[in-house]
């Protein structure tokens, strides 16, 4: 193994800790933006804009498409534009807090597909840190549960979300990081803008709304799916499962500190426990 190769392996974990602080810091800003803007307009918005900038800062990328990778990338931009419209159609019909938990089941969802469909061995150990995140998970999340339609849409987004964390850990070895991460936004933004027609399109009602929309499409969209897709060429699609959970880590870490929220014990726990799990696999894998 080269030494570049080892420092990848080395760095990737930590880049997609990143893309959860990005995601845990769009999920609490999020809320406000999508009470004044319908959640498809949102969606098409921050979409649109997150290729426009790729396609600018890089025009050159397009040299890269061909028929393997518009594939590929357009069956992954299907996962995750899918996953993005129901997760945000349930959070707008239920509290972020739990709509925060019943996505980070893809935890559990990701390893199941995993060996289902990649035929990826899970050991002991790996179950452990998906139980010990799952727990924590709840812990930081749940206060009351119910089940209804909003439940069920982010309970769908999280079956999404896992198929396109397995489709990410297939087929992102090999092929052009940047170019890939533009054809699965592309399909993002035509999916939500197909589920626009009904009602129409508006642009952001106000300033506000396009400061979240630029932020979540520049951080938490284009550098966000750059970095997940270049993280996942260098590791297990479980393992990207079980740091991906610290996005709900970070969202509590942020409405503490900028939504007013009381930080409680159970949080507390909840969060440790996460935080516990992501560090174990990641130790492990790095040993």
């Amino acid at each position: 193994m080269s030494a570049r190769h080892q420092l990848q392996l080395k760095l990737a974990p930590w880049a997609l800790l990143s893309v959860a602080a990005a995601w845990g810091f769009a999920f609490v800003v999020m809320k406000d933006a999508i009470e004044r803007q319908s959640v498809n307009n949102f969606l098409f918005t921050r979409f649109s804009l997150a290729v426009l900038v790729m396609l600018l800062i890089r025009p050159q990328t397009v040299k890269h498409f061909n028929k393997d990778l518009l594939q590929r990338g357009s069956l992954a931009g299907v996962f995750l534009g899918l996953g993005y419209i129901a997760q945000t159609l349930g959070l707008e019909r239920t509290g972020a807090a739990i709509t925060g938990f019943i996505t980070g089941l893809y935890v559990v969802l990701t390893p199941v597909l995993a060996w289902l469909v990649l035929k990826e061995k899970i050991t002991r150990f790996v179950w452990l840190c998906i139980m010990l995140a799952t727990v924590g998970l709840g812990l930081l999340s749940i206060r009351g549960f119910s089940v209804g339609i909003g439940e069920m849409f982010v309970l769908a987004s999280a079956f999404l979300f896992a198929a396109h964390i397995i489709a990410l850990s297939k087929w992102s070895s090999g092929r052009d990081v940047y170019a890939m991460t533009v054809i699965q936004l592309t399909m993002c933004a035509i999916l939500s803008g197909v589920a626009s027609i009904p009602g129409g399109y508006s642009a952001p009602p106000d300033s506000g709304v396009w400061a979240v929309v630029v932020f979540t499409a520049v951080f938490a969209t284009a550098i966000a799916f750059i970095v997940q897709t270049w993280s996942q060429a260098h590791m297990s699609a479980t393992k990207v499962a079980v740091i991906l959970t610290m996005e709900v880590v970070f969202a509590a870490l942020f409405a503490i500190l900028f939504g007013g929220e009381i930080l409680t014990l159970q949080s507390a726990i909840g969060g440790v426990l996460v935080v516990i799990a992501m560090y174990l696999i990641v130790l492990k894998e790095q040993k």
